[in-house]
């Protein structure tokens, strides 16, 4: 199989583009640099905010977000990946604009999910309030049978503090108040029924983890890093890390 470069589509947020290139490369089965993956990372934070743009029609991102994808094309990349969830909202329209092949983040989790926990019924969805209301993740499950529960009103805006607020994942904070709401709406979610707990937004995983919860724990980025690897053509280890 011929070996592949993977285009990162990143910048929103910053800390959760890191993330997942840090994933691709603590999961390669690689003992020497050049047996890593080639990438290639655009970060531009400047990318109009896609919960903004989805609730209050401001911006769409969409066009600088097919300029980036340009720019990865250009630079060498073979496929793209944008690990921000809530950015494939505008995926059509960011491939009408720009025709490459990408991973699809949502795709891969419902495949995972299928695979590794079959039976199940119902997730519970931690996402920003843009994902939610763009039913992204419910429209990914739903041909596979599984119900998305979504948070209350209530707890849905302690999710939107905990990512975006003044000390929130966004602002670099992972500790203290922010990994608490998260980790209360995920446990809230369990109590309402939820047989999982997806990371719906590319900036939970850098507060919630598997330990935390006693239900397995879908985290898209991690599963759509392993993708890419194997996308690319390179091994993945046989023991993962998260």
């Amino acid at each position: 199989m011929k070996k592949k470069t993977i285009g990162i589509l990143g910048g929103m947020g910053p800390k959760a583009t890191a993330y997942f290139f840090d994933l691709i490369i603590r999961n390669t089965a690689a003992d020497r640099d050049r047996e890593h993956v080639p990438v290639i990372i655009r970060s531009d934070p400047r990318v109009p905010d896609r919960t903004d743009a989805i609730l209050h029609a401001s911006d769409s991102p969409a066009p600088m977000l097919a300029e980036g994808v340009k720019a990865l094309r250009l630079a060498g990349a073979d496929f793209v990946v944008m690990p921000c969830v809530t950015a494939h909202h505008f995926l059509k329209d960011i491939v009408a604009r720009e025709d490459v092949p990408f991973v699809n983040l949502l795709d891969e989790a419902r495949k995972h999910v299928r695979a590794a926990i079959p039976g199940i019924r119902r997730i519970g969805l931690i996402a920003t309030a843009g994902t939610v209301r763009a039913g992204i993740v419910q429209n990914a499950f739903a041909g596979a049978g599984i119900k998305v529960i979504v948070p209350g009103e209530d707890e849905q805006k302690k999710v939107m503090e905990a990512i975006y607020g003044k000390r929130g994942i966004k602002a670099g904070i992972t500790t203290g108040r922010s990994r608490r709401l998260i980790l209360g709406v995920a446990r809230g979610l369990v109590r309402s029924g939820a047989e999982a707990i997806m990371a719906g937004c590319t900036e939970v995983p850098l507060v919630l983890r598997q330990e935390d919860l006693a239900v397995p724990f879908i985290e898209p980025m991690r599963i759509g890093a392993l993708a890419c690897i194997k996308k690319a053509g390179y091994q993945i280890k046989k023991r993962q890390t998260g």
